[in-house]
């Protein structure tokens, strides 16, 4: 008797994630970044990440470290403090993620040259843009 009540409050404990599941397939990871970027700056902003972050990204995903990545620009504005560029990059799941700074390291030094040319450029873009939010997001598919 006491496994069957044991069993009973396992389904009950269970059963809301087992219905959520029905309504959807979990898909990838997207880690996006907002930024606002200084009035009169949108050309100096894009010509550095065409630069150097599309070299650097198009490197991991070569290496297969990303899936994919993708920029927006948002073409409404809620407020004067509205991000202006959505930087998303594709993860295949959470374990792509395992170990990701000291890979991101070593395709940053291949690619920029070592550390300090990095923080340069992140210097050098504080002054130009701002990070309005940083996200990780599960893609999921609707059955």
């Amino acid at each position: 008797m006491k496994k069957l009540y044991g069993f009973v409050v396992f389904l009950l404990l269970l059963a809301p994630a087992l219905f959520a599941q029905e309504h959807y397939t979990e898909g990838p990871i997207w880690r996006i970044q907002l930024v606002r970027v200084k009035p009169t700056h949108m050309d100096e902003y894009l010509t550095s990440l065409r630069q150097s972050t599309k070299p650097l990204i198009e490197e991991e995903k070569r290496q297969g470290l990303i899936l994919d990545y993708k920029v927006f620009f948002k073409e409404t504005k809620n407020s004067p403090e509205d991000w202006d560029i959505c930087l998303a990059v594709e993860f295949k799941n959470y374990a792509a993620m395992d170990g990701l700074a000291a890979k991101g390291e070593a395709v940053r030094d291949k690619i920029m040259g070592g550390k300090a040319p990095a923080q340069q450029l992140s210097e050098k873009r504080a002054e130009i843009r701002e990070i309005v939010s940083s996200e990780l997001l599960q893609e999921v598919f609707l059955k």
